[in-house]
């Protein structure tokens, strides 16, 4: 099974702000921001877990990705990242577990070099809370850039 979300973020961590959607509808360009990430704003019901963790991660990704290109001097035009989500049975087991998380970003910064976005993304995909938080699931990276 997989489970799919995506995040587009315009602008920088502090001052940007992006929106979620899902195959559900459970996001539906749903808006979110380090303002509405951190004063829990109520949502709809509806989703799986499964879905919420890749719209966590797709979003966490984008946010420390734009302080890491804020770090650089630049601020993003556009990070659109769709997380992947695959849950399957355990080998050997009737159990189910998220056998990993594949995300594909697609992102537009203009004046910063693609060999500086490569390298910001992958600290930022090493290092945001949810890739932290995930440590025992494999977490790979596609990346397109324009600038």
């Amino acid at each position: 099974m997989k489970r799919k979300a995506t995040s587009v973020w315009n602008g920088n961590g502090k001052d940007g702000k992006g929106s979620l959607s899902s195959p559900s509808g459970f996001f539906d360009s749903t808006p979110y921001s380090t303002k509405t990430r951190f004063e829990n704003e109520d949502g709809k019901l509806g989703t799986n877990p499964e879905e919420l963790l890749a719209a966590a991660h797709a979003g966490c990704f984008n946010m420390a990705l734009s302080f890491q290109i804020a770090s650089k001097g630049f601020d993003a035009d556009e990070l659109h990242t769709v997380a992947t989500v695959t849950i399957d049975k355990e080998q050997g087991s009737d159990d189910f577990g998220i056998q990993e998380i594949h995300l594909k970003l697609k992102g537009k910064v203009t004046g910063m070099t693609r060999e500086d976005f490569d390298v910001v993304a992958r600290i930022a995909k090493d290092n945001c809370p949810i890739s932290k938080a995930l440590k025992a699931v494999p977490i790979s990276l596609d990346i397109e850039f324009e600038n």
